[in-house]
């Protein structure tokens, strides 16, 4: 791949740190622009038809949708991260579609506007997680010894409960040992350490307390505390 890589990101979105972790994984360089989503500039909405990021630009040629972006890469660059078995890739596209709806269920817990709603969607996103230690072998990632591209989609699901944890016990963690396992290699890797700024957790902060939720509250009260 010659042509150069513009990766345009928004500092907390979970669907970019996919991209540049799989940028990361393939060890291609690339320069990454944040955006305010809030404000955009004209230049991004000329190129991004949906207005979202991700948005990878090669050479002048741009590719949205953060799915379409990591399945390029994974076309035209090595390592490659899915399988080479057919039956396999298809087995992990629809985990990593299981990513993408596990990242519904958090929107609605941090979105959720009293402590009955956070209880129902803290007991929805534990039901998805005890499907996931069901489908864990012995790790340390999601297909055994090598990383791969469920890996890079799971990198920021998990990253979210690093600040829920800190919020409180919402049940989610007991009697999963495949899944911590499996958390714990993934917040290891340099390619998902680096896919987010120092900062990250504190803009995650800032941004669940002005959502004005029942975890706002919470969140709010933890900190003062």
């Amino acid at each position: 791949m010659s042509a150069p890589l513009l990766l345009v990101s928004h500092v907390l979105c979970p669907y970019v740190q996919r991209a540049a972790i799989v940028l990361a994984e393939k060890s291609q360089p690339f320069e990454r622009r944040d955006i305010d989503l809030a404000a955009k500039p004209e230049w991004f909405r000329r190129l991004s038809p949906l207005g979202k990021t991700p948005l990878l630009l090669v050479g002048d040629e741009p590719i949205f949708e953060s799915a379409v972006i990591c399945e390029y890469l994974d076309e035209t660059t090595l390592p490659r991260l899915h399988p080479e078995d057919a039956l396999q890739r298809a087995r992990h596209r629809a985990w990593m579609e299981f990513g993408s709806a596990l990242l519904g269920l958090i929107a609605g817990f941090y979105n959720a506007g009293d402590a009955e709603q956070l209880a129902a969607q803290a007991a929805q996103i534990r039901a998805r997680l005890l499907q996931l230690e069901a489908a864990l072998g012995e790790g340390p990632y999601f297909a055994g010894e090598s990383f791969g591209m469920v890996d890079a989609i799971f990198g920021p699901v998990f990253r979210y409960f690093e600040l829920f944890d800190a919020i409180g016990d919402f049940g989610f963690w007991p009697d999963l040992p495949r899944l911590a396992r499996w958390r714990a290699a993934l917040q290891a890797r340099p390619s998902v350490r680096a896919a987010v700024r120092p900062d990250y957790l504190d803009a995650l902060r800032e941004f669940v307390i002005a959502r004005g939720s029942q975890l706002s509250r919470l969140a709010q009260a933890a900190g003062a505390a």
